[in-house]
């Protein structure tokens, strides 16, 4: 085990389960893709030394190398009990089962556990729904895990607002495991949850976990209207990548929201990158942030946003730069004639 001092980290309790996480995560996406395993146990190390506890990857990063090298430093340590470790499964079925079916499931978390190292798994999380299999099902396997003492709570990624009251409801009704966090994309340029997935979670005490915290890059101030970008970045070596493709994001709104974040960066004396993590971190819901970086450079500049806050000033100012368009039919009907007020209190 380490003996390093570590920086104190705030810390926030993750949904109801009881797990306490620290206010920035550590998400291990580019292991084993974009960082070679040496230079991503100098990551976890970094992490840890500034307060960091709760570890974030998943079987399909890197088709299970992410959770390989995170496995081999915590041996290399003695371990991670003085860690909360989530990891996911649904994209790497066996041949033969969809994702979150009972017989990928049970082998999908056996394989994690593996690799990692470990007896049971703290957060575990459906890596996205599956139209394939009964709700029931995943949620009954799920329990049987717990029972198994392989995992000790549940989480889902990427799903909406209805599927995510369906599988309460199904929870609630056979007594089955749920979740106490979700984990989906959301930060300045990204505020899609909150029209009906974040009122839910708020409803029914689950955490949000938000990955993609700074838009893929373009929260730092890196990326412009008129040069599309090239280099050693994410949208340099590959301009159509994903959700924060250069061609996807390259508008108005954006650019309005940069502007916004470059005015509150000037008046704090910090970087772009700051403010966008400040802002989502006090978001209402939200108990973690996950950092992804490609190298110890990144991840440092970023843990240095760990215990920087916003004035409620600034907090406003970003908040309505970055709101949604008006909100149409049903939205503006609950709120106006129904007294429905989330969205008036969420800035949406």
């Amino acid at each position: 085990m380490t003996d390093r001092t570590t920086i104190p980290m705030h810390k926030n309790v993750l949904g109801h389960g009881g797990l306490i996480v620290s206010r920035m995560g550590l998400g291990t996406m580019t292991f084993g893709v974009e960082t070679e395993a040496e230079e991503a146990h100098r990551q976890l190390d970094l992490f840890v030394d500034h307060g960091g506890t709760m570890i974030d990857t998943a079987d399909g990063y890197g088709a299970g190398a992410s959770e390989k090298i995170i496995g081999d430093w915590a041996r290399a340590r003695g371990g991670m009990n003085d860690l909360i470790l989530a990891t996911k499964g649904r994209f790497a079925p066996p041949p033969g089962s969809h994702g979150a079916s009972r017989r990928s499931l049970v082998r999908s978390i056996d394989a994690s556990l593996t690799r990692l190292g470990v007896e049971a798994i703290d957060l575990y999380y459906v890596h996205g729904w599956d139209i394939h299999t009964d709700i029931a099902d995943t949620l009954g396997a799920l329990g049987d895990l717990r029972a198994a003492g392989k995992l000790h709570h549940i989480g889902w990624s990427n799903l909406t607002a209805w599927q995510l009251q369906k599988l309460l409801a199904v929870a609630e009704r056979y007594n089955l495991p749920k979740p106490i966090a979700v984990q989906p994309q959301y930060n300045l340029l990204e505020r899609g949850v909150e029209l009906e997935l974040m009122p839910c979670c708020l409803e029914a005490g689950i955490s949000l976990v938000p990955w993609s915290p700074l838009g893929g890059g373009w929260l730092t101030g890196k990326y412009s209207a008129d040069a599309r970008p090239t280099g050693a970045t994410r949208l340099g070596e590959n301009p159509a990548r994903g959700v924060e493709a250069y061609d996807l994001r390259n508008t108005d709104h954006t650019h309005a929201v940069l502007n916004a974040v470059s005015d509150v960066a000037n008046q704090t004396g910090r970087p772009p990158a700051h403010v966008a993590l400040a802002w989502l971190a006090a978001r209402p819901g939200v108990a973690s942030i996950l950092l992804g970086a490609r190298t110890l450079a990144q991840l440092k500049d970023n843990l240095a946003a760990a215990d920087f806050t916003l004035t409620d000033r600034q907090m406003e100012t970003l908040t309505a730069a970055s709101a949604l368009p008006a909100l149409p039919y049903p939205y503006n009907f609950l709120r106006d004639l129904c007294g429905m007020d989330v969205w008036d209190r969420l800035g949406t």
